[in-house]
C-alpha cells in the first residue's frame, strides 16, 4: 500500500464518482478503478459499494476515510515541519551567556529572534560549575556568548563587539565621572572582583588594568556573579571593575565610571554544526551586534 493509493481512495471517498475523481487526480477512470481494486485486495476489505449509477462507501470504508484523513493531515504537518527545519526556521536553539549581557545585548537578541524566527524555541543557559566549552562539546548548548574566544579546535568563535570596562562605586562615593582621574584614586579601597587567579582572557584583562595603574587591588570578596557584585557595591561593601554592560542592570544606587580599557564579547559554536537554524541565528546575532555596538559608542 502506498500513500498515492490512499490519496486516490480519499479523493473517490469525497467525490463518490469515478469519472470526477479521475479527472481531479489527472488519471484515467480505468486506472483509478484498478488502484482502488488493488487496495481492496491488499487490505481484504470492500471499501465501496458500486452500481452502474452510484458509488457508496462501506462501513469499513467510512472508518478508513476518517482515519486516513487524520493521518494525511499529520503527514502534511510533518512534511511542512521538516521543510521548516531544513530552512532553519523551526527547532530549538540553546544559548549560553554570561551575566554581563543579561540586561543589554541578550534581551535585544532574544526579542529579535522571537520576531524573526517565531517558531524557534529558545533555551537560555547561564553556566555555573561547567565551562561554556564543555557544554558546547557535550551538545548541551548550541551557541555561547562569552568573554574569551574558544580554545578547543573543535569550536569556532567570532568577536561581536568590544565594550569599555567601568569602575562601579556606590552612589554616595566621592568619585564621579567628572573628578575621576584614574584607578590610582581607589588603590586603597576594598574591591569585589572575579578571582584574579583564573586563567581566562577576561581575568587577564582585569589584571592588566591594575598593572597599568601599578597596584594590586585589595580583593575583599571574590565572586564571578555580576548581580551579586552589584548588590554588594550598592550596599557600600566595596567597589568593582566590570564590563560596562552591567550598567543596564545596575541598581539605582550604583554609579558606573568608564575606564580606558575594553573587553570583547564573542559568540562560539561547534565547527561541525552545519544546521540551517544555527546559521540563521548566527547571522542575526552578528547583525544585532553591529547595532548594539553603535549604541555603546
Amino acid at each position: 500500500m502506498e500513500l498515492q493509493q490512499i490519496q486516490y481512495f480519499l479523493t473517490l471517498a469525497q467525490e463518490l464518482h469515478f469519472w470526477n475523481s479521475a479527472e481531479k487526480l489527472f488519471i484515467t477512470q480505468s486506472a483509478l478503478s484498478r488502484q482502488i481494486k488493488a487496495l481492496e485486495e491488499e487490505l481484504g476489505i470492500q471499501l465501496f459499494e458500486r452500481t452502474k449509477r452510484t458509488v457508496k462507501l462501506t462501513e469499513a470504508g467510512i472508518f478508513l476515510r476518517d482515519q486516513w484523513l487524520r493521518m494525511m493531515d499529520d503527514i502534511d504537518r510533518i512534511h511542512r515541519q521538516a521543510k521548516s527545519i531544513n530552512e532553519g526556521v523551526y527547532g530549538t536553539i540553546r544559548i549560553g551567556y554570561p551575566g554581563s549581557i543579561s540586561f543589554g545585548f541578550l534581551p535585544e537578541i532574544i526579542s529579535n529572534l522571537s520576531t524573526t524566527l517565531p517558531d524557534v524555541r529558545i533555551e537560555l543557559i547561564e553556566p555555573t560549575d561547567i565551562s561554556f566549552e564543555q557544554l558546547l562539546l557535550n551538545y548541551n548548548m548550541d551557541i555561547a556568548f562569552r568573554r574569551d574566544p574558544a580554545e578547543n579546535p573543535a569550536l569556532q568563535s567570532i568577536c561581536l563587539y568590544a565594550e569599555h570596562f567601568s569602575l562601579a562605586v556606590p552612589h554616595n562615593h566621592h568619585l564621579t565621572q567628572k573628578n575621576f582621574k584614574g584607578l590610582q584614586d581607589v588603590k586603597n579601597e576594598r574591591f569585589i572582583l572575579s578571582g584574579l587567579h583564573h586563567k581566562t582572557l577576561y581575568v587577564s584583562s582585569l589584571r592588566q588594568i591594575f598593572s597599568d595603574y601599578n597596584f594590586t587591588p585589595d580583593v575583599y570578596i571574590e565572586s564571578d556573579y555580576g548581580s551579586i557584585i552589584l548588590g554588594l557595591v550598592a550596599k557600600g561593601v566595596g567597589i568593582s571593575v566590570l564590563p560596562g554592560s552591567y550598567a543596564f542592570s545596575a541598581p539605582p544606587d550604583v554609579r558606573f565610571i568608564p575606564l580606558p580599557h575594553s573587553t570583547n564579547l564573542y559568540v562560539t559554536w561547534r565547527k561541525d554544526d552545519h544546521s540551517r537554524l544555527l546559521q540563521n541565528v548566527l547571522l542575526l546575532v552578528q547583525e544585532q551586534a553591529k547595532v548594539f555596538s553603535k549604541k555603546q559608542l
